[in-house]
């Protein structure tokens, strides 16, 4: 079976590869581009592979209604309606430009997550590397065959959908020509507290659909996506801001730089200790059988002497015959004469 794989920006994306880690930015910004670039640059210095945007309006994503379909009630942003929050949250689509052009300066991916066409066609015009479809527009399938039509990369976050929905969804971005997918399991809670994941659906989800799985992790510290890795994440997306007080509406639930260090470093040291199946000694217990126990002579003797336990005997260092095959050389001869610690060979003896 070959194993599924993605490539963004000449990255290989696999679980055979190291975790690709994505510092979402979302409404990170707080209505400044200083501070966007600003988590940009950082993001780059903490290890990240790649920045993540969100590209919409309030007005691309809802209506501007305060009945009581439109309000939001409990939770980080109770008391607002829907179109309220959008616009405090949103990013001006004039920023798009200086900060693709920051990310390549830097050398560092920069895609975003388009909430309808015009944000793709927006997003093609900067030639965007990839696209991410957010949990809540996992069930836009018209949303999706747009994306997937421009023949890059697709990312489609799972947050409240079904397995059905998760296959429409698949289906829909195939339809339309994606030959790169790659699904993100999620909890579409901010913040979702971790037992809520049920990790163990990363690897059922790779199973069943055969893509690049992976985690869109919303939890207030790095022990779930770290954990992920070892279940097969391939790609492991967070809320990144500089300051959880910043007092924007996704701060409160975003790692700040010294956890996405930690995050970046900590998956790929997980992922490098998986490795393979291996009962072999390995490179760094070599040197270590001067400690482990091995058969040798205790004492000075002839050739023609009978071994008894009175001249072999099961000690450290580990350069001698192994100790199972003590019972074997009591009652033999020695071939030749062998003198106090020396390792028991098997040419030394007259089997």
């Amino acid at each position: 079976m070959t194993l599924p794989s993605i490539s963004i920006q000449g990255r290989r994306i696999a679980s055979n590869a190291p975790p690709y880690i994505v510092a979402e930015l979302s409404a990170n910004h707080n209505g400044s581009l200083k501070r966007a670039i600003t988590i940009l640059e950082t993001a780059k210095k903490c290890g990240a592979d790649a920045v993540k945007l969100q590209t919409y309006t309030p007005d691309t994503l809802t209506l501007n209604c305060n009945s009581e379909d439109f309000q939001i009630k409990g939770g980080l942003w109770d008391g607002k309606t829907l179109y309220e929050l959008y616009q405090w949250a949103h990013m001006p689509w004039d920023w798009h430009t200086p900060l693709f052009d920051r990310a390549k300066e830097l050398d560092i991916t920069i895609f975003s997550t388009p909430f309808d066409r015009t944000a793709v066609d927006l997003l093609e015009d900067l030639n965007a590397p990839a696209y991410k479809i957010a949990s809540f527009e996992a069930v836009d399938l018209a949303l999706i065959r747009y994306a997937a039509s421009t023949k890059k990369p697709l990312i489609l976050s799972t947050g409240m959908a079904d397995m059905e929905e998760i296959a429409e969804a698949v289906q829909a971005a195939e339809d339309a020509g994606c030959t790169e997918l790659a699904l993100l399991h999620c909890v579409s809670g901010y913040p979702a507290p971790p037992e809520d994941y049920n990790l163990k659906t990363i690897p059922d989800m790779m199973t069943r659909f055969g893509k690049v799985t992976g985690l869109s992790d919303h939890t207030l510290d790095n022990a779930t996506a770290i954990a992920s890795v070892a279940l097969g994440a391939a790609i492991i997306e967070k809320h990144f801001t500089l300051d959880k007080k910043g007092g924007g509406p996704d701060d409160s639930f975003s790692l700040e730089p010294p956890q996405l260090e930690a995050l970046c470093r900590d998956a790929k040291t997980v992922w490098q200790a998986l490795g393979k199946v291996d009962y072999g000694r390995k490179s760094c217990e070599r040197a270590n059988v001067l400690f482990r126990r091995s058969l040798y002579y205790i004492k000075d003797m002839k050739a023609g002497k009978i071994l008894d336990e009175e001249s072999v005997r099961s000690i450290r260092p580990g350069y001698g015959l192994a100790c199972k095959h003590l019972d074997t050389l009591l009652g033999k001869r020695l071939k030749k004469s062998v003198g106090r610690g020396t390792p028991a060979a098997w040419e030394d003896i007259d089997i």
